[in-house]
């Protein structure tokens, strides 16, 4: 088990990459804080993990929130005593043509997927910086690269672009004590996915990515990557982006 006893906070962690990342972390031993705004499905992702002998509490917390983020990293340290490792997987993505957004979607997908990392981040990093360890790593996007943007996803987009650019940031600002990088994923059977038929044969791979596969990647940043991995996104798509 090459998490064991490590404390992690995987936020949007009921349904598709969040849960399989739960699901994997807790095998490899670690105590698992599984996340989401809302409680609906909490029970049977925890009760998941519990069945095959791991550890694991739940947390309804709005990561876009600063109040409710500082209640959520409470409630983890008053339980674990520590948080060793961050993922910030949860986002929203709603997909609209140019002319039909708003200020209103821009706002939501900014604080949820761009300014709640970073306040999940700035909680965590508090209490990583006592112990002088800790993993922060953030779950952006193919389309958040440079090539890579749609117009159908304009907001969603700018915001993982952020998220690339916060990372790199954050792993110099933490350095050297936490180490801060990101997953790029590509298309993903999950959810949330809107991928299209010319997405996928645009795909060298020709098929849907797996969230179990996005979840290796981040166990990988997690449990294995050596210590002076920092500041870099891990695409893992398919090879989506080499088209």
């Amino acid at each position: 088990m090459k998490l064991k006893d490590k404390v992690a906070i995987i936020t949007g962690s009921t349904k598709g990459m969040g849960k399989a990342t739960a699901l994997l972390f807790a095998k490899e031993g670690a105590k698992v804080v599984i996340n989401s705004r809302s409680d609906e499905k909490e029970d049977s992702v925890k009760k998941e993990i519990e069945k095959n002998g791991g550890v694991a509490m739940f947390i309804k917390a709005d990561i876009s929130d600063p109040e409710e983020v500082r209640r959520l990293f409470k409630g983890v340290v008053d339980a674990y005593g520590t948080v060793d490792i961050l993922v910030n997987n949860a986002g929203i993505h709603r997909p609209k043509d140019f002319f039909d957004l708003t200020a209103k979607d821009w706002v939501e997908m900014l604080r949820v997927n761009l300014i709640g990392t970073f306040l999940c981040s700035q909680e965590a990093a508090k209490i990583m910086l006592d112990h002088k360890s800790g993993k922060i790593i953030n779950i952006a996007s193919v389309r958040g690269l440079s090539h890579c943007s749609r117009p159908g996803n304009m907001d969603y987009s700018a915001s993982k672009a952020g998220v690339i650019n916060l990372t790199k940031s954050l792993a110099k600002a933490l350095a050297p004590n936490i180490q801060v990088n990101a997953i790029a994923p590509g298309p993903t059977d999950t959810p949330m996915s809107s991928w299209s038929d010319d997405d996928l044969k645009n795909t060298p791979l020709g098929r849907l990515l797996e969230p179990e596969e996005i979840a290796q990647g981040t166990f990988f940043l997690a449990a294995e990557a050596p210590s002076s991995l920092t500041g870099e996104v891990i695409v893992i798509d398919g090879g989506y982006n080499l088209q």
